[in-house]
């Protein structure tokens, strides 16, 4: 799922802790540390309860599945707004207070603050937890598991490749090419613009949405070697990508709204926006947030930089984690296993909320992703996904601070679409309080 502008208060509310175990977070070098905590199942005939909350639509329905066939097991769902948009806010002012519940949905590129804020289990000696993670897609193991040994933070939930959503109709009547390269969608903008609409929405505060075009183009913007970060946020790759958007503000070929809003939705809706470059959790979001398009929609492979390449990024996908106040940490992994790898819940989560598999299986073996999508003209959505998932560079790694990163850039990136900054301006100041705030919490930073 979506991750959008974050609380600045996030990182300053928690304590900060256990920050030497981060120095290799998200996939980087594997080092030694901590053995996992033990994690005891409960005893035999225990009734036992737990908490979780996310925001996937449907969630509800894969609960009610898991209860029905676990009565020892019961979960209590809470349908909660989106991380940043108020959730995880929640999450560290409830971390603080001891009092986090039991399992919550965090997006990969937030798991590092929590992890910084020591809000997070180590279910990695939980029974069945090292067999069930095999399931998974590996480079998301890896990102849950922040490069320490037999250690897991987090089962993943969903992943989100990019695609092209777009208005089938409207470029079928304008004689307007599907574009397959970047160059030939600034063309289409044109085009587009020609029309008095704009090809897409280039949203301020969703510097999330920028990184995952930036990951596809080959950038890095944080990498750990033995124990010291580089934050690479403006390396050519991004200045490319943030050249580019920067010229589709400048020449007024894009809109500029907060993503995936009501206000987005109503100007896809209302033909004033004709595609979106989005992950595949937004054919869920774009079938709910703009029905009255229903049936004229398509998805096309995202463009590329150079014509023949095959190259995706991820935007959002999340992980449900296990808080560490949580007294039943081997039930709640047990459930999180099952509701992000078992088939049926699956299909449930594809169904009702338009989850993408975070598993091999799912991946290939869910039935859904093989069937046509009425809200797309009955076009077989996933098999794009499925094609892009696979091109997304595993080697992307998160920094330590995401939650203030962001921040920091959605405020650059608001400035540079109101003609107060530019893209780049906005990529050198985050990576300079970036910077800035690791060095506050005693995490090494290259020069």
């Amino acid at each position: 799922m979506a991750l959008y502008r974050i609380g600045r208060k996030l990182l300053a509310t928690g304590a900060i802790t256990s920050i030497a175990l981060l120095t290799a977070c998200s996939g980087g070098d594997t080092q030694e540390t901590t053995a996992p905590a033990a994690c005891a199942p409960a005893a035999s005939g225990e009734k036992v309860t737990l908490t979780f909350s996310s925001w996937v639509p449907g969630m509800q329905k894969t609960v009610d599945l898991w209860n029905k066939q676990n009565p020892d097991i019961q979960v209590q769902y809470k349908e909660v707004v989106a991380g940043q948009r108020g959730t995880y806010q929640t999450y560290a002012n409830q971390i603080k207070a001891g009092n986090a519940g039991d399992l919550g949905m965090v997006e990969f590129d937030s798991m590092p603050s929590f992890r910084l804020q020591d809000g997070l289990a180590n279910i990695g000696a939980c029974p069945g937890v090292q067999e069930g993670v095999k399931a998974f897609v590996p480079w998301t193991v890896s990102q849950v598991g922040f490069g320490e040994a037999g250690a897991l933070y987090g089962v993943p939930q969903d992943i989100g490749p990019l695609a092209l959503y777009y208005r089938k109709d409207l470029f079928e009547q304008n004689g307007i090419a599907v574009p397959k390269t970047w160059d030939e969608f600034y063309t289409a903008a044109k085009q587009v613009k020609a029309k008095g609409a704009t090809i897409t929405n280039f949203p301020p505060d969703a510097s999330s949405y920028l990184a995952a075009l930036a990951w596809q183009n080959g950038a890095k913007w944080f990498d750990n070697k033995n124990g010291t970060w580089t934050v690479s946020m403006t390396d050519d790759k991004t200045e490319q990508v943030a050249e580019y958007w920067q010229r589709m503000i400048d020449e007024k070929l894009v809109d500029s709204v907060p993503a995936l809003t009501d206000t987005q939705f109503k100007a896809l809706d209302t033909s004033r926006e004709w595609s979106v470059v989005g992950a595949a959790w937004t054919a869920k979001l774009l079938e709910n947030g703009s029905p009255a398009t229903s049936g004229k929609w398509a998805v096309a492979p995202l463009p590329q930089w150079q014509a023949g390449q095959q190259a995706s990024g991820n935007w959002g996908g999340s992980t449900t984690v296990v808080f560490k106040n949580s007294k039943h940490p081997a039930e709640a992994a047990k459930f999180a296993l099952w509701a992000f790898g078992n088939l049926d819940a699956l299909a449930l989560n594809n169904a009702n909320g338009g989850q993408f598999p975070a598993t091999t299986a799912g991946e290939s073996e869910l039935p859904a992703l093989n069937e046509p999508y009425p809200y797309f003209g009955g076009q077989v959505i996933w098999k794009t996904f499925q094609e892009a998932a696979p091109q997304v560079n595993q080697s992307w790694q998160w920094g330590p601070t995401m939650t203030q990163t962001f921040a920091d850039l959605s405020d650059g990136l608001s400035a540079a679409v109101n003609g107060k900054g530019t893209v780049l301006d906005a990529l050198t100041e985050a990576q300079k309080k970036t910077i800035t705030t690791m060095k506050s919490q005693a995490l090494q930073v290259a020069e």
